[in-house]
């Protein structure tokens, strides 16, 4: 007998990717009549066999939730998890996670690795590579076929799913208001690429802040960095962009910052270059985590309340588990649920 190929291992052998051979083997109109035959052919002669998740929640529950992170060592992620496990535990449900790692192929093969029966829904946090390369129909197939998502957020609205969100637009108008409030005239901000959703919320909300105080943006006093730079292996190229935006632009009075690994690194370029904070430049972050805290001074930042984002997905998850409908003629209306930010004033701000 054969052993069993994966969907990582036909993709491989043919040299297409990932999405190619999961959507030939659906029959998709995207993949040319060759490429389909092709990849069915070597699928068959191999022994795969598509995932039967609709045959496997009509058979049996696992109790079992699936989530789908970016990343494990952030904090924000652990702090979700944690919010999902409280939920769960509470309500008889195991958790597994999954590591995508920001990429799309290994989302996809967690996808197709847990959705074999393992669980009975997910909850997920889209990566960077999937945002940007807008490629979704894993997440719609695997809704198609019987089993429930619910994003939190990373969210993608071409989906329908339930979602949990920060308003990330108001927390950074929030954040920007302050440091206007404070008298400063030369706000910088360091943000990400715009394909990631948070980021360009939260870009916006820098704009917002601006215009209602009636203050024109400034294309130079924007760093929109490269996601690369995101991990530790690059720390060093980051500190050096901040440091050329600050020599670059030196009345600078104070940084807004997408993620509060950025705003730390501000603050260090700041020092660097004989500035203190927040005498001379004042820093506001996103995301309230361990840098955050510990970080000298302490950096006054946004709280995303990520426990309670945990808590709230897995109750919608859960709640549709326990209430599926039978009827499958009736239409699905799903939730977006909207948990509140809030700046947590430190010592980085007046």
């Amino acid at each position: 007998m054969k052993r069993k190929i994966t969907l990582k291992q036909i993709a491989r052998e043919l040299d297409v990717s990932i999405s190619t051979v999961s959507k030939a083997l659906r029959n998709s109109i995207e993949i040319s009549e060759d490429t389909t035959q092709k990849i069915q052919a070597f699928a068959k002669l191999y022994n795969y066999r598509p995932n039967n998740i609709a045959l496997s929640l009509k058979n049996r529950k696992t109790k079992t939730i699936g989530i789908i992170i970016p990343e494990i060592v952030h904090y924000f992620f652990s702090k979700v998890i944690r919010g999902i496990e409280l939920v769960a535990n509470k309500k008889g449900y195991n958790v597994i996670v999954g590591l995508s790692n920001e990429s799309f192929d290994k989302e996809v093969i967690n996808m197709e690795m847990l959705a074999t029966g393992s669980i009975d829904g997910f909850i997920l946090s889209t990566s960077r590579e999937t945002l940007q390369q807008q490629d979704y129909h894993h997440f719609k197939e695997t809704i198609n076929q019987g089993m429930p998502i619910v994003m939190f957020d990373r969210v993608v609205n071409e989906i329908n799913c339930d979602k949990v969100i920060v308003d990330d637009l108001k927390g950074s108008k929030i954040a920007v208001d302050k440091l206007i409030s404070n008298g400063c005239k030369n706000i910088a901000l360091i943000t990400t690429k715009d394909y990631v959703t948070v980021g360009r919320l939260r870009t916006q909300g820098y704009l917002n802040a601006l215009e209602a105080f009636g203050m024109s943006p400034k294309a130079n006093l924007i760093l929109k960095v490269d996601d690369d730079l995101l991990s530790e292996d690059h720390l060093e190229v980051l500190e050096e962009e901040v440091e050329l935006l600050f020599k670059s632009n030196p009345k600078i009075d104070a940084v807004f910052a997408v993620n509060e690994l950025y705003a730390v690194t501000a603050m260090k370029a700041a020092r660097a270059l004989g500035l203190t904070v927040p005498d001379d430049v004042q820093v506001i972050g996103f995301s309230d985590g361990v840098l955050s805290k510990h970080a000298t001074p302490t950096l006054t930042t946004v709280s995303q309340h990520a426990q309670i984002m945990g808590e709230k997905a897995a109750e919608l998850l859960i709640e549709r588990l326990e209430n599926e409908s039978e009827d499958e003629d009736e239409v699905e209306h799903y939730q977006t649920l909207i948990v509140d930010t809030e700046l947590i004033e430190r010592d980085s701000t007046k």
